[in-house]
């Protein structure tokens, strides 16, 4: 075996087909798009024509709408906050916080605020600041001696809660 018997698998490496280049290169003249019309020109095509039929995107009802007020939180659950305490990623005795959780490494962005879910158990004592939380999650966190403090939802400009 030499340097110069290595190659590339055969048929690994493929030229580009140039088209327009006489009716030689068997994509000469319309350059396969065919003859005349809209298709054969650039950037122009009806996206869901059906030649005349009413289209499906306008034959299916219109259901429901998009919220623009709506906030998108960061959910996290009991036992990947007691995962992060067992690997001293957050300190129980300390508030925890969405930023405090960033920082850790236990979330990866604190979005609209956080949100406490009750999978799982907690055993340390803990104090959370959070934006929204279930009712097993708060009992939970309770019962194992801690407080979770329900922070008010971030204001539009109107200053109306969203």
């Amino acid at each position: 075996m030499k340097l110069s018997d290595i190659a590339d698998n055969a048929g690994s490496r493929k030229k580009r087909m140039r088209v327009g280049r006489g009716i030689g290169s068997g994509k000469g003249k319309t350059s396969g798009r065919g003859g005349k019309g809209q298709t054969a020109r650039s950037g122009v095509r009806i996206k869901g024509f059906e030649g005349g039929q009413m289209p499906m995107h306008r034959r299916l009802p219109k259901r429901g709408f998009n919220n623009i007020f709506r906030l998108d939180f960061a959910e996290i659950n009991l036992d990947r906050l007691q995962d992060a305490i067992d690997n001293k990623l957050i300190d129980a005795s300390a508030t925890v916080t969405a930023e405090s959780l960033v920082k850790a490494g236990v979330l990866r962005r604190a979005k609209d605020g956080l949100r406490l879910l009750g999978r799982g158990e907690i055993k340390a004592k803990l104090t959370i600041e959070v934006h929204g939380a279930s009712k097993p999650a708060i009992a939970a966190v309770e019962k194992a001696g801690g407080t979770v403090k329900i922070l008010a939802p971030a204001k539009t400009e109107e200053g109306e809660a969203a």
